[in-house]
């Protein structure tokens, strides 16, 4: 069986292939699976979570993927509008959702990249980021944020190039005082959070809120290249997170460097495969990756907004 083709988006840069083919996935029954257990518990968030993730798993392309977005917004009773783009022979649509509070106060955008590959559902790439944006969405329409207004993002074309967050960011559309990422958030007992100052304000938030919810942090600028990097190559304040193993980590991260990792990290199995399907999710642990972003971002916005909203 031939190699995938190399890593894109969260998912490594287009140079870095994927080192070793005897890895490559199989098309067993279980990769072709398409339905997620049921949450155990009846733990209401990680519940709707998974259906969010399932909804855009099941849609059979991309415009299918947005759709779902957009119905969940609509039950969220959150006014959405669409953005159409161009770059070169690509056209796309990114979708936005302003989710509040008031209009003058600083703008804090959240986002994920609605799009996947054109193999597997794309269930961990990205749907399981999409669908925690609109778990925060839900919360902060809920209680909103002291200091800052809350805007969603669902960007197109992640998986050619990051064009969606390239076109927000090339059309002069309102700077952030902070752009919050979320790719690939299906498992795992670490939060991986691209921070530009691993000494800032939210990076410490993010270590208190993670330790509370039974996660660990890893913080850093070392992290896969994916939608925060057209903000930060443009000057604008952003982070990113993932949730995943922390030993899938070092593999990854020496994959970048050309290494051959001993043993390839999950997410490098599952993503732009016929494995990146509902059956490798695990909605309790995301769930508490959600807990845990939403108690960093509340502990930061908390903070005087002028001394804090660039770290």
């Amino acid at each position: 069986m031939p190699c995938r083709p190399p890593f894109h988006g969260f998912v490594l840069a287009a140079t870095l292939a994927l080192t070793a083919c005897a890895h490559a996935p199989s098309t067993s029954a279980a990769h072709n699976a398409d339905a997620a257990s049921p949450v155990a518990g009846g733990n209401a968030s990680a519940t709707s979570w998974l259906s969010d993730v399932q909804s855009m798993a099941n849609a059979t392309d991309n415009a299918g993927r947005r759709q779902a977005i957009e119905q969940r917004l609509d039950a969220l009773g959150l006014p959405w509008h669409r953005r159409t783009f161009k770059s070169g022979e690509h056209q796309g649509q990114n979708l936005f959702a302003e989710v509040g509070d008031a209009a003058d106060s600083p703008l804090l955008l959240i986002g994920a990249h609605s799009d996947r590959v054109a193999v597997g559902k794309g269930a961990t790439d990205n749907a399981s980021g999409s669908a925690t944006v609109l778990a925060l969405a839900e919360r902060f329409k809920r209680e909103p944020l002291r200091h800052h207004r809350v805007v969603v993002a669902f960007w197109d074309l992640e998986e050619v190039g990051l064009l969606g967050a390239k076109a927000y960011v090339a059309d002069g559309h309102e700077k952030p005082v902070l752009y919050v990422n979320f790719d690939v958030f299906g498992w795992g007992d670490t939060l991986w959070m691209m921070a530009p100052d691993s000494d800032g304000a939210l990076v410490a938030d993010t270590a208190a809120a993670a330790a509370g919810n039974g996660l660990k942090l890893s913080a850093g600028q070392q992290y896969p290249p994916t939608d925060h990097l057209p903000f930060l190559k443009a000057g604008w304040p952003a982070v990113s997170y993932s949730l995943i193993g922390g030993d899938e980590i070092a593999p990854i991260l020496a994959a970048y460097a050309g290494e051959k990792p001993k043993a390839p990290a999950k997410v490098m199995r599952v993503i732009h495969s016929d494995a990146d399907v509902m059956v490798e999710i695990d909605a309790q642990q995301a769930i508490r990756g959600v807990d845990a972003v939403e108690d960093a971002l509340r502990r930061w916005d908390a903070a005087d907004p002028g001394a804090r909203q660039a770290k």
